[in-house]
């Protein structure tokens, strides 16, 4: 079980920018531009949730702190009932991430990367050579191993990124718009790993803007909308609030209520 509740995180705006005599964005006060203003969701074990808001809502801010890479102004991360805020190294351990700006190292191999972040969470021998195997062949990737990551395609970075994420077999799996960019193959054999994961009771969060991967996919639906959570509940819950069996039109009367969690 993942929880996350009452978070907080503002930016502080550059002298030019407050000069500015108006300020149209009610996010943007007293010197500081406030990304996330309460957001609060949970994934149980088993469980996807879909992450959802239009662009500058906050998901990004907010998949940065889960990730530890920023820290909360206030509110709580939990995992097991572990505060990973307090103990961020716990979280690294935890969670499996993967955002669209995580990188491979690109003079290295496919199957290279992937070894490489194993060994840095401690596997070595037999069980790193097992979980690698296992995850090349779940994810396709034989064909490409011994390519080097610059060489690699858009699809096969990603599949080696998803594998580099989950190599540890984390607690918690985040995907930031993992099928963005893909062709129907390669968004298939993603779509299909996150059934694995949650056949084997990880709970996985993943961003969207594909509301047809939210309907294949998740249990639960979180709606983030400048800062605020305005959902969070499970799919049925969100349709049945959104007011539409249509999950696109139920998302767009969301955004256009008062509802907040």
């Amino acid at each position: 079980m993942i929880e996350i509740s009452g978070l907080k995180k503002k930016f502080k705006l550059s002298s030019e920018y407050n000069k500015k005599k108006s300020h149209t964005d009610p996010r943007e006060r007293d010197g500081y531009f406030h990304s996330v203003e309460d957001v609060n969701l949970r994934c149980g074990e088993g469980e996807v949730l879909g992450l959802l808001g239009p662009n500058g809502a906050g998901k990004t801010t907010t998949l940065r702190m889960l990730s530890t890479a920023l820290v909360p102004d206030e509110g709580t991360i939990t995992i097991a009932g572990k505060d990973i805020v307090k103990k961020p190294l716990l979280g690294r351990k935890a969670i499996g991430f993967l955002s669209g700006s995580t990188g491979l190292y690109g003079r290295l191999t496919a199957k290279e990367n992937v070894e490489y972040f194993a060994k840095l969470h401690g596997l070595k021998g037999r069980a790193l050579q097992a979980r690698c195997d296992e995850l090349f062949q779940t994810l396709e990737m034989e064909t490409f191993l011994d390519k080097r990551a610059e060489n690699l395609s858009t699809g096969m970075k990603q599949k080696t990124n998803i594998a580099r994420a989950v190599v540890h077999e984390p607690d918690v799996v985040v995907l930031d718009e993992p099928t963005t960019g893909l062709d129907i193959m390669t968004t298939q054999t993603v779509i299909s790993f996150i059934r694995r994961l949650k056949e084997q009771g990880t709970p996985v969060i993943f961003s969207t803007h594909h509301l047809d991967e939210v309907a294949l996919l998740c249990d639960r639906v979180s709606v983030i909308d400048k800062g605020y959570t305005c959902f969070d509940g499970t799919v049925e819950g969100f349709k049945q609030q959104g007011q539409s069996e249509e999950l696109n039109q139920a998302f767009l009367n969301l955004l256009t209520g008062e509802h907040r969690v």
